[in-house]
């Protein structure tokens, strides 16, 4: 049934409310940790769900978009549903769908996989739920719940087209995920959003917990595989803890994550801060800063607006001691693509342009035209297919030798990890 594409929908959730309506608002039956935010929101409701889970807590999460099954979306104790269950729910709840389309309010494709989440959740039942919002706040399907803890990572430029022009229009929209009575955990923010969340949890009455403030990283050091923290969460303060993954970025995810997941058990009681670390000691965030290769390195990373590539770049900086960096990169045509290449371009010292196996991504000839203003067509190689771009970037870096210190960063868009994650058959869910 023909349903839409994702990133074309209309702001309303009157079709998502009636349908859950007549499911028995099974968004009701769990408390809920929703995150909302431009960047890091996958990593941050994972690294809660990996606290949740050491508690013996069954968690479902829901996010999006993924990096290669859909199922990947919809994940109850850690793993996705599997192929039978996916279809199982989809069955489920298809007749409870058809019912809503009749009365003019048609399911749309994001909305009907939100409705799958939370009645999967029900029914398994778990005891507490990470959602994390697909796009905005306000009128995204997943705000049909009431989140206990409300988690806001760090807001920037994104999805203007639909979001808005300006940091306060998104911060605004990415607000509405605050609810009264709640407890609203926000990320480090520019002060312009910083005031709108402010304005927001103060005019419905959620407690505010800011990382910088209430909460924060102490202390940060680069090891192997990732960094040791010592985090400053609500409750007290958790030393030695190991997270291997990359990138202050990955350290502020990983306080966020704390101070919910403190402020959802209720008391004054700190946390176990050998829960904490063993939690945190076996997080993956697949698609950020991974590496899917050894010798040369290749790195695969999500990123795929301004404020998303600085992180990766300073992490790449950070955690990989390249000598030289070959940047494999496809983006969607809707995004900034020119901040994009600018960021790049000190960092790469070849950029391999092509496509991903969205619709939405420009293609290699178009991304040629607008890298080779800023790096010199010398630097500039155009490969059509992303799985040859792979081979050409390995093979650049094969040439340079084993000790000349070359790496391959893959990177663009979500899609394009995926891909890539996909085609180097790498590990991980």
């Amino acid at each position: 049934m023909e349903r839409g594409v994702e990133w074309d929908f209309e702001p309303t959730l009157d079709r998502i409310a009636a349908l859950l309506d007549v499911l028995g608002s099974p968004q009701r039956a769990y408390p809920v940790m929703h995150i909302a935010g431009t960047n890091g929101k996958t990593s941050t409701a994972r690294l809660a769900e990996a606290l949740l889970r050491e508690r013996n807590l069954r968690v479902g999460r829901f996010t999006s978009p993924h990096l290669v099954s859909m199922r990947e979306r919809i994940t109850v104790d850690g793993a996705p549903l599997s192929e039978e269950r996916f279809a199982e729910v989809y069955e489920e709840i298809i007749p409870y769908v058809e019912l809503t389309d009749t009365q003019g309010r048609r399911i749309q494709f994001f909305e009907l996989l939100t409705a799958m989440a939370f009645a999967a959740f029900a029914d398994t039942p778990v005891d507490v739920a990470v959602v994390e919002a697909g796009m905005g706040g306000s009128w995204d399907a997943t705000n049909v719940a009431d989140g206990t803890v409300s988690v806001i990572t760090p807001i920037s430029l994104d999805h203007i087209d639909r979001l808005g022009p300006d940091i306060p229009s998104i911060a605004a929209e990415k607000a509405g995920i605050i609810k009264p009575g709640s407890t609203a955990v926000f990320a480090q923010q520019e002060l312009p959003a910083a005031e709108v969340l402010m304005r927001r949890a103060a005019e419905v009455g959620a407690v505010v917990a800011r990382e910088g403030l209430e909460f924060g990283v102490l202390n940060r050091e680069v090891a192997l595989g990732g960094q040791l923290l010592t985090l400053r969460g609500l409750k007290g303060v958790y030393d030695e803890v190991y997270l291997p993954l990359h990138g202050a970025h990955q350290a502020g995810n990983a306080v966020c994550a704390l101070a919910a997941v403190e402020a959802l058990t209720g008391g004054d009681d700190p946390l176990d801060s050998d829960l904490v670390r063993q939690a945190f000691s076996e997080v993956a965030s697949p698609g950020r800063m991974e590496v899917v290769r050894r010798t040369p390195a290749v790195v695969v990373d999500a990123a795929h607006n301004a404020a998303g590539m600085q992180a990766t770049l300073e992490a790449l900086h950070e955690a990989f001691d390249f000598a030289k960096v070959v940047g494999v990169v496809a983006v969607m045509r809707d995004k900034d693509v020119d901040a994009l290449l600018e960021l790049l371009e000190p960092v790469l010292d070849q950029i391999i342009v092509t496509r991903n196996s969205s619709p939405r991504s420009m293609t290699a000839r178009e991304l040629a035209s607008l890298a080779e203003p800023i790096f010199g067509e010398e630097r500039v190689h155009v490969v059509e297919r992303l799985d040859d771009a792979i081979d050409k970037g390995i093979g650049i870096a094969d040439a340079e030798g084993e000790f000349s210190g070359t790496g391959v960063l893959i990177t663009g868009s979500v899609v394009t990890a995926g891909d890539a994650r996909l085609l180097m058959k790498a590990d991980g869910s």
